[in-house]
């Protein structure tokens, strides 16, 4: 609920018939039980309204019981907040330096209040999410994040770049909510990981390569070559997916997995090193030395996945997760 406090000098505030008391209004007077918001209130109306009886029908109280609250704050506060010596009532010095204090604290509970209600509806929060370059080369990652901070304004994205197994593991420990990944890897227990984008694989090869500039239709010409892939064991992201294109082109390729990111590949290719199998975003790093070559044939793909907790109940990442699955259903992503 909304409060507001203002200062209101000269007005005329009707004073009350004092009828009985019904026991009810009687219990709801009684000062002992401390100083609350809606002290605050009942007087911030009267204020406003200038008159007990209005301000009594905006509260919806009998007229009875919104005097003696007022009593009662005066009470509390152990002074008088309205002069009433004359007909045309002022507020006292006292009730002016409330006003001051009391508009910071109602102000600071209607933003408390409004923030929780944020919260609890997923609108604000942090979040934070881990990130491998190459995900971040397809656009998927900041187009996604985009998007869900223009229906989320209030929500803080923490974003790290991080080893793929990094990001599953911190996730699976409570220490990361949310990643981009390329699949495949290995998941741990109360990870759930989804696929969002499916890319065709590009090879990249050394600029005076005998086939750089052209469309490569067998990707069993290469048999003979080194493929460079990221430091990572033979059942995960590229190190997986050039395997699984070359084993389809009918070999066994002979693989360097020394490299430490995709800058690093593509040095490598470009010294000469050998060639690699690239996701087909990759090429918009206009590297020096390499080319990129389409690669026909091939069944293989390069995927870019979500991760994220089983059964996560933070409002601000549930509706992270719920933005993705939704945009997946749709194609969206």
């Amino acid at each position: 609920m909304a409060l507001e406090f203002f200062i209101i000098a000269d007005y005329e505030i009707a004073e009350p018939s004092q009828p009985s008391i019904s026991p009810r209004e009687m219990v709801l007077a009684r000062p002992e039980a401390g100083f609350e918001l809606r002290h605050l209130r009942y007087f911030v109306t009267l204020v406003e309204e200038r008159n007990f009886d209005r301000a009594a029908v905006r509260l919806g109280i009998a007229q009875p019981g919104l005097s003696q609250q007022i009593i009662n704050l005066e009470k509390i506060v152990g002074m008088p907040l309205l002069d009433r010596s004359r007909r045309a009532v002022k507020l006292t010095h006292s009730g002016e330096i409330l006003f001051q204090e009391a508009k910071k604290v109602l102000a600071q509970t209607e933003a408390t209040v409004a923030a929780i209600h944020r919260a609890g509806r997923g609108e604000s929060g942090r979040i934070s999410i881990g990130y491998v370059a190459s995900a971040a080369y397809s656009g998927a990652v900041v187009d996604a994040i985009r998007n869900f901070k223009r229906d989320h304004p209030y929500v803080e994205i923490e974003l790290q770049e991080m080893e793929l197994r990094q990001q599953l593991q911190r996730i699976a420990d409570g220490l990361l909510d949310f990643g981009y990944i390329r699949s495949p890897a290995p998941i741990p227990s109360g990870v759930a990981v989804q696929v969002i984008l499916r890319e065709p694989l590009m090879a990249i090869l050394p600029r005076d390569h005998e086939f750089a500039g052209h469309v490569i239709d067998d990707l069993s010409q290469f048999r003979a070559e080194t493929f460079i892939t990221p430091r990572q064991p033979p059942e995960i992201g590229f190190h997986r997916s050039t395997l699984q294109a070359c084993r389809e082109a009918g070999f066994e390729p002979m693989v360097k997995a020394t490299a430490h990111d995709f800058t690093e590949i593509a040095a490598l290719v470009g010294i000469g090193t050998g060639i690699a199998l690239v996701p087909q975003s990759m090429r918009c790093a206009d590297l020096p030395h390499i080319s990129y070559q389409p690669v026909e044939g091939v069944v293989a793909t390069s995927d870019v996945a979500i991760a994220y907790r089983k059964g996560e109940g933070a409002p601000a990442v549930k509706a992270f997760i719920a933005k993705h699955r939704a945009q997946v259903r749709s194609g969206a992503v």
